[in-house]
């Protein structure tokens, strides 16, 4: 798929779709009136007939609109000009998209004069437009036997003035970068547990090396994470054959000598709950409990395509999680690599005891920040339901950081507390530290747990239980959150570094 920037005048635009804006009430928009202008009112005719009324999303098709060189052309609805946020614009971008995939067009053109969203940075609206089309075109067909018919839609275009070109240049370049990312996580998110184990995403992570020079990947295995005192990590794949792994990506974009930022994945390729096992309703969706490496890996697929000038340090702790006569038990006590000892009451929250090692093992590169993803607790799908990734920290500034990221990305997070009152929920009688604080706030004491391994450093977490994966009908699999949100983080930190 190719993304471009086009100059010129739209009445003679060459394409095979041409969208233009319509506003509330049936206003046009300066390149709907310029259409009209070259139809002889043709567009203003219809529009007044009531075809369409210029609602958010609202689509109406012409074909063949006389003195226009495009051979369709797509009036779509803006709304009322309060409206138009965020979400609306999204709505608009999605709605284009379902009307020229349902044509069949070979290519198409957005000539929406910047009034899709009331969002003055034109790169973002850029952005985001280039963004959530691209996402519009993946398809998992990856286990089927028959593969999906192949989009026809090969190139996508943004209509600008020439003094607007090299500024969403900037924007479609980056725009790709992220498409790539987020279908890289929605890809590793789908596929099934007997596909995607630890063993595949290490070979996901290391192909991603070999495209990319300033990316370096190496792979821990078992026996270089017992040597390490990882047997936090290790308890929770003992149940399992598949090999647990530790994936560590760096990438090398900045100065030499300059500081590190981390970003660390829960990597639990597929949850059984191993002896404390999860009732069987809905067990498929937990090969969705890899999908905060998901969005690492995919994160770092972005990084690299938008060559920021910054060092970064990708880590994925990876297992699966089963019962057998090996498998970790309630009231087990394993020592973490901090040399820490956990008393393990309920082997389904494993994934802070993968996590704890990571970031343990992250001190080694001196991080100036460190942000952990996580598809973490249910409890944080209770407390915000599936719009909002949840946010704990030990830093102020880097809480908001990632709020002002969230925002900007469109991909947004809230903010839950870390006071120290939780901790007293995660005391144990026999260990060091309880992996569980009971059904009050579980969002917050999980966090609580991973905060006793990130002491030495700028920390944040992301519990993305709600927002990694859509559970219902056709929109069933993985949303590819929170690519955007820590992509962004990064870009923010490499302008500012």
């Amino acid at each position: 798929m190719d993304f471009e920037i086009v100059n010129g005048d739209v009445a003679t635009c060459e394409t095979e779709c041409l969208i233009v804006g319509i506003e509330a009430d049936g206003q046009l928009s300066p390149s709907a009136s310029a259409l009209d202008k070259a139809a002889q009112g043709y567009i203003a005719d219809i529009v007044g007939g009531g075809d369409i009324q210029g609602k958010t999303a609202q689509t109406l098709l012409l074909q063949k609109v006389p003195g226009v060189t495009a051979r369709r052309v797509l009036l779509i609805g803006l709304g009322e000009s309060g409206e138009r946020n965020d979400r609306n614009y999204r709505k608009i971008i999605k709605s284009a998209m379902t009307a020229i995939k349902g044509v069949r067009a070979q290519s198409a053109v957005f000539a929406l004069d910047g009034l899709g969203s009331n969002d003055d940075d034109q790169y973002r609206q850029i952005r985001h437009l280039i963004e959530w089309a691209g996402s519009e075109l993946y398809i998992y067909d990856e286990t089927k036997s028959k593969k999906a018919d192949p989009v026809s839609l090969d190139r996508i275009a943004v209509l600008l003035s020439e003094d607007d070109s090299e500024l969403g240049e900037y924007a479609v370049m980056d725009g790709v970068a992220l498409v790539n990312g987020i279908s890289t996580a929605r890809e590793l998110g789908n596929l099934p547990g007997n596909i995607c184990t630890p063993t595949y995403l290490a070979e996901q992570a290391l192909a991603l090396g070999e495209e990319h020079d300033a990316l370096e990947v190496s792979i821990l295995e078992e026996d270089e994470m017992a040597q390490l005192g990882m047997h936090s990590l290790l308890s929770v794949g003992n149940g399992s054959d598949q090999p647990s792994k530790l994936i560590v990506m760096h990438y090398k974009g900045g100065e030499e000598g300059a500081k590190n930022h981390a970003l660390v994945g829960k990597g639990i390729t597929f949850d059984t709950g191993g002896i404390s096992l999860k009732g069987g309703a809905g067990m498929d969706e937990m090969k969705f409990d890899m999908c905060g490496a998901a969005s690492v890996i995919g994160a770092m697929t972005s990084l690299c395509e938008m060559n920021l000038e910054l060092n970064v340090v990708g880590i994925v702790a990876a297992a699966e999680n089963m019962p057998s006569g090996c498998a970790t038990k309630p009231g087990d006590i394993v020592t973490t690599m901090s040399g820490q000892t956990v008393e393990i009451l309920n082997t389904d929250a494993e994934g802070r005891l993968v996590l704890c090692d990571a970031l343990t093992y992250a001190e080694r590169f001196e991080p100036e920040t460190v942000v952990d993803v996580a598809t973490l607790t249910g409890a944080c799908i209770v407390a915000l339901g599936h719009h909002a990734t949840g946010l704990l920290s030990n830093d102020d500034a880097l809480a908001n950081s990632l709020l002002q990221a969230g925002d900007q990305a469109a991909d947004k997070a809230w903010r839950l507390p870390l006071w120290d009152e939780y901790q007293e929920q995660l005391d144990s009688n026999f260990a060091d530290i309880a992996n569980i604080g009971g059904p009050p706030a579980g969002t917050v004491t999980a966090a609580c747990f991973l905060s006793r391994f990130t002491k030495s450093y700028r920390w944040a977490h992301l519990d993305i239980a709600g927002v990694a994966w859509n559970s219902k009908g056709k929109d069933k699999g993985a949303t590819g959150r929170c690519v955007p949100l820590l992509s962004q983080h990064l870009m923010n930190l490499a302008a500012t570094d």
